[in-house]
């Protein structure tokens, strides 16, 4: 039996893991049948299943220790697949709206993961009105991130709407590499002292470069620069208690093209807009709760940093922090506080090299270890608010075996002291929101992504160039 050593970042996800901060990710898709589909369509996946299915890596594999997960011998280990188990099918009352999927969603993805199998799930959901289904998953961020379990899954899509022999996400093999890759990346080698010393230095600046920053953001909000946040600069809020395992899932879709439109006529990003778009929802719905701080809500925003020709795979995530400006009410206007917030912490990573922007991330964060300390939750103050994170996507139609994918929603992860993750996915012409939270700490969750549509309405009303 093959064995795989945890990543530090695998080490981590298994620790924080607890019986309501479920550390697994997912996504729900949404396709539409082809017009030659027979109503037979999932059946007929569901029984090739049935079959000898290659199932490869990551895929096949679990935790050697799934009854003691944080084992400091803990590693992954290659196991034979009960595709039964994993590849479920599941259906709505006939014809099934968006809400009852959500609900569905909602509660698949408040079932914690079973570590004595790979850990992950794949659900078809029938019944959906509009010759329609869904695909929704779910795995474990110990195994891969959710980044990473998108472009995996893509394997099974395709940009051509006739192909119909597809294979399924786990039954394709892991891209071999080029021998010219395999070359130039070698066995690496033995450390000498030269190179000890060159790391020592390189992580010495790098803490140096990143200390200087974050000393010069406490120093400029402490003199009063209104549109640079700092850690612990978050109001006390209900989205910062302590959670619980019930899970609840929302959506938004937009068509990019509105967003670019007001993006151009208010002089911010796409990103900006869709930072608005929650913030103004956010103001709105705790408005209605009495619930509403009078100082902004903050959000973290994680901030890719990989170079364009790295090819993937680990982490290469920075964080920054940035006003939601929730205590403006015009539009307008609180979409400028915003672009200026933004504006003011890209400016802090720039100039940083890699190690060094990764550190200052760390520093920004590190209240937020407090929260995960039990009793905490809710008792200190936040690091933020709320996580906000946009994930491009293809900018092409995908099919699945002529199925046409209309939108990927991000299902992601709640925990304590940020009871609500917002996940933005890009494709095609679209914006695909994904509201995740934990249903006993963010009431009436499906609110906060109509607010948001409405939002948007607003917004074009404020620039209708």
């Amino acid at each position: 039996m093959g064995t795989k050593k945890l990543s530090v970042m695998d080490a981590m996800f298994l620790a924080a893991e607890t019986r309501e901060s479920m550390m697994h990710v997912g996504g729900m898709l949404t396709f539409t049948l082809p017009p030659d589909a027979p109503p037979t369509f999932l059946r007929q996946i569901a029984d090739e299943l049935r079959g000898e299915v290659p199932v490869h890596a990551p895929w096949n594999l679990r935790l050697r220790f799934p009854d003691l997960v944080r084992n400091p011998l803990q590693a992954w280990v290659e196991d034979e697949v009960d595709l039964d188990y994993h590849v479920r099918r599941s259906a709505l009352p006939s014809p099934g709206d968006e809400r009852e999927l959500g609900i569905l969603v909602s509660r698949l993805h408040s079932i914690p993961i079973d570590f004595h199998r790979p850990p992950w799930e794949v659900h078809f959901i029938e019944g959906l009105a509009g010759n329609r289904f869904a695909l929704y998953f779910k795995l474990h961020h110990a195994l891969v991130d959710g980044y990473t379990a998108m472009k995996l899954l893509a394997r099974s899509l395709s940009t051509d709407p006739e192909e119909r022999e597809t294979p399924l996400f786990f039954s394709v093999p892991p891209k071999e590499r080029t021998a010219r890759a395999e070359t130039e990346a070698g066995e690496p080698p033995p450390p000498t002292l030269a190179s000890l010393m060159d790391l020592a230095r390189g992580q010495y600046s790098a803490a140096r470069e990143a200390g200087r920053a974050f000393w010069n953001v406490l120093r400029a909000t402490r003199d009063g620069d209104r549109d640079l946040v700092s850690p612990l600069q978050a109001p006390r809020s209900i989205l910062n208690r302590k959670i619980t395992r019930n899970r609840r899932f929302a959506t938004a879709q937009f068509a990019t093209e509105r967003v670019r439109r007001v993006a151009r006529a208010s002089g911010g990003t796409i990103n900006d807009v869709a930072l608005a778009l929650c913030g103004a929802a956010l103001r709105r719905q705790l408005g209605e709760l009495g619930e509403l701080p009078e100082q902004p809500l903050t959000a973290m925003l994680p901030v890719n940093i990989r170079p364009k020709d790295d090819p993937g795979g680990g982490n290469a995530v920075a964080a920054i922090l940035a006003s939601l400006a929730t205590d403006v009410e015009e539009p307008a206007m609180q979409l400028g506080a915003i672009i200026a917030s933004t504006k003011r912490a890209k400016e802090q990573l720039q100039g940083m090299s890699r190690n060094a922007m990764i550190q200052y991330s760390a520093m920004l964060l590190a209240p937020l270890s407090l929260q995960q300390v039990p009793g905490a939750a809710g008792r200190v103050r936040p690091a933020f608010n709320v996580v906000v994170s946009n994930v491009p996507g293809p900018d092409k139609p995908l099919y699945f075996r002529g199925a046409r994918l209309d939108a990927p929603y991000p299902v992601s992860i709640p925990f304590h002291g940020a009871g609500l993750n917002i996940t933005i996915n890009g494709y095609a012409d679209t914006l695909n929101f994904g509201f995740t939270g934990c249903r006993d700490t963010v009431p009436r969750l499906q609110r906060i992504a109509v607010y948001a549509t409405e939002a948007l309405e607003e917004l074009e009303a404020a620039y209708p160039g």
